[in-house]
């Protein structure tokens, strides 16, 4: 039970890890349900203060996650429209993906900005305005996924050090 149990705690970790990037995969928390479920197998012990401070990180940077593109569509004059349009254009981005392979990451990361501007621009805003906010949405994007990867990067090393500890 324990090797399937780390087998599946492996696979959250990575699964995890790749939410970061995919919006549909909410990272932090797979990553912590990994990092848990080795916690119940043989292979690591974690303190109580180290489970509880990870799962709050792994919550407050998934909450964030949806705020910061909000804040940086806002912050840079966009509208609800900007908001929306960068929502969507994050999704359309993923499903472009893996029509064009490797050069997909591109459409991952261009679809936020270019869904952003195209919404304000049929919103009624001038191009400039509507450039601005699609930035903003972009960097509002940019770092809502490095915080997300940098929360389960840590939740990863927590999880590989106990393995090392294990095995040695």
């Amino acid at each position: 039970m324990d090797y399937f149990l780390l087998s599946l705690a492996g696979i959250l970790l990575l699964m995890g890890i790749a939410g970061c990037i995919l919006p549909i995969l909410p990272g932090p928390p797979l990553s912590y349900v990994g990092l848990l479920l080795l916690h119940f197998t043989r292979f690591a012990t974690f303190g109580t203060n180290t489970l509880v401070f990870l799962g709050l990180l792994a919550v407050l940077v998934q909450i964030l996650d949806y705020m910061v593109p909000v804040w940086g569509t806002r912050k840079f004059g966009g509208t609800k429209y900007g908001t929306w349009g960068s929502i969507i254009g994050l999704i359309a981005g993923m499903f472009f993906l893996p029509a064009i392979g490797p050069f997909g990451i591109i459409t991952l990361l261009a679809g936020p900005f270019l869904g952003a501007f195209i919404a304000e621009r049929m919103a009624g805003r001038e191009r400039h305005e509507a450039t601005r906010a699609a930035l903003g949405s972009f960097i509002g994007f940019m770092a809502g996924t490095f915080m997300k990867l940098a929360s389960s990067l840590v939740i990863s090393i927590y999880f590989v050090k106990e393995l090392i500890q294990y095995w040695k």
